[in-house]
């Protein structure tokens, strides 16, 4: 795409963009298709390696998958719609940080060192995939609450593998299970924290829109 023509579709901060370039469309489609796609085979591999982190991993991918197809959806809708939908975003994403941390709190009180190949090599995939993600909404990062939540994810997603793949290293060289449980709980306070920043803005749009 040429500069002007990434100029006239509004790819760089142009709100309205959300709602009229056919190529935030296309790259919503495919960010919602890696994700759930990878996602649901993750938490297979996070139960496979007995690893708290693939599967806290896992959670990200489709929630994220989950939380851009409803990105996606709400594409039409009036700017306090999309407020709204943004507000549901952060509070979904809070939710699962804080399932997260439970679960991890829950297994350490029974933690085995999980498959450190197997974590190792599912978290290089993962990253692969979500580095594509994040590059293909790297553009369309600014703009409303809804699409800074979807880049937000995104975003998120890349981070936690990278945790991923350094707890696998920890594991195979400590034989100890501390590292997947530290690492998920990690990816849980990313989630708060994107939680934290997606809620503030939706509600600052929906009070401005009121």
């Amino acid at each position: 795409m040429s500069g002007s023509e990434s100029s006239s579709c509004g790819c760089t901060g142009d709100t309205k963009r959300a709602e009229h370039d056919p190529a935030y469309r296309r790259a919503l489609w495919i960010v919602v298709l890696l994700n759930l796609g990878f996602g649901l085979m993750e938490i297979v591999g996070g139960f496979v390696a007995d690893s708290q982190a693939l599967k806290a991993d896992a959670l990200d991918f489709i929630g994220d998958g989950t939380i851009s197809l409803f990105g996606l959806i709400a594409l039409g809708w009036t700017a306090a719609a999309r407020s709204r939908v943004a507000l549901a975003q952060g509070l979904f994403l809070g939710a699962l940080g804080l399932g997260v941390i439970a679960f991890a709190i829950w297994r350490a009180m029974t933690a085995v060192a999980p498959e450190a190949d197997l974590m190792g090599g599912i978290g290089v995939v993962a990253l692969v995939i979500n580095v594509s993600a994040a590059l293909v909404l790297a553009r369309f990062r600014e703009g409303d609450a809804n699409v800074r939540a979807i880049w937000l994810f995104s975003r998120n997603d890349a981070l936690a593998n990278i945790a991923v793949i350094a707890a696998a290293g920890l594991v195979a060289w400590t034989g100890r299970a501390w590292p997947d449980l530290a690492v998920a709980g990690v990816i849980a306070l990313l989630f708060l924290h994107s939680a934290w920043d997606i809620t503030r803005g939706a509600l600052t749009e929906m009070n401005e829109h009121a």
